[in-house]
């Protein structure tokens, strides 16, 4: 049964990139909903034309009235984001209409959190309410433990420790969600970049140290946590197959992630990816 706020006959769905739409498409499908995809046009992919949506609109990042007006003529009332948008994205390559524009010229920081909880905002004012994608996807939430066949080192569990500490303090900030750690030693914090450039930046840092003395192991522990007062409309947490493919190139050996406040994108395959790669992986 979906959750009772999300019962409507119609159900929005605002597409950035990845796999995320696509999941929260098919799960709402499952449970009965007609789906309206506002597919953005620089991030979603093309095949979330024949995801079997009742219909797919595209339209780019800056065109806030535009979304509004689809939606209304569409009859959606509810609506859910699923998707990245790269941060950069956001902030440097949006040509903004005049709705947008003067919602970027009200903001106090210029960061996700207030752009999206603006935009959120300015949906429920035109009668729009925007929902929690995760409701849809609840068996996908990290689960709390040791999600691999191998426990943390003593000192990957050092490292989480000390990388939960730094993470909730610049997530207070909304700077990043991702810190890649060495024995206790911040290596990278991640900004605009993404996750997974956060932690490739960590591996080639790492290799310029080769031939040097260093200090430093080269295996590295990522974190990833939610923010203390995490959205879950909006900029969810998600790992995914890719994110432990970049991290066995970089040379990273564990992965601590929030418990109930995580996406598994690929499911069980992350697990599966992980143990082959002699990754760790532990959720708290």
């Amino acid at each position: 049964m979906p959750a009772p706020h999300l019962l409507m006959k119609r159900l929005g769905l605002i597409a950035g990139n990845g796999k995320f739409p696509f999941l929260v498409l098919n799960a709402a499908k499952a449970q009965g909903y007609e789906i309206v995809v506002a597919a953005i046009r620089e991030e979603a992919f093309p095949e979330i034309e024949s995801s079997g949506a009742a219909s797919v609109h595209w339209l780019s990042l800056g065109e806030l009235s535009k979304l509004i007006d689809t939606f209304k003529a569409e009859g959606v009332t509810r609506a859910v984001m699923a998707g990245q948008v790269k941060h950069k994205q956001i902030f440097s390559s949006i040509k903004p209409d005049w709705r947008l524009a003067k919602l970027l010229l009200s903001l106090g920081t210029r960061n996700t959190d207030s752009l999206l909880g603006a935009v959120a905002k300015v949906l429920a004012d035109e009668g729009i309410m925007l929902e929690n994608s995760t409701a849809l996807l609840e068996p996908l939430l990290a689960r709390s433990g040791v999600l691999t066949k191998r426990q943390p080192t003593e000192q990957e569990q050092k490292n989480i420790d000390y990388g939960r500490a730094v993470a909730r303090h610049l997530a207070q900030y909304d700077i990043g969600q991702t810190v890649v750690i060495a024995e206790s030693a911040c290596v990278t914090v991640e900004a605009m970049e993404g996750t997974d450039a956060t932690i490739e930046r960590a591996g080639q840092l790492m290799r310029s140290l080769e031939g040097d003395a260093s200090t430093l192991s080269r295996a590295l522990t990522v974190v990833k946590i939610a923010k203390p007062s995490q959205d879950m409309r909006f900029d969810v947490p998600v790992v995914g197959a890719k994110t432990i493919e970049v991290m066995r190139h970089a040379g990273a050996s564990c992965l601590a992630i929030d418990a109930g406040r995580c996406l598994l994108l690929d499911g069980d395959a992350v697990v599966r990816a992980a143990d082959v790669a002699d990754i760790s992986i532990c959720a708290s």
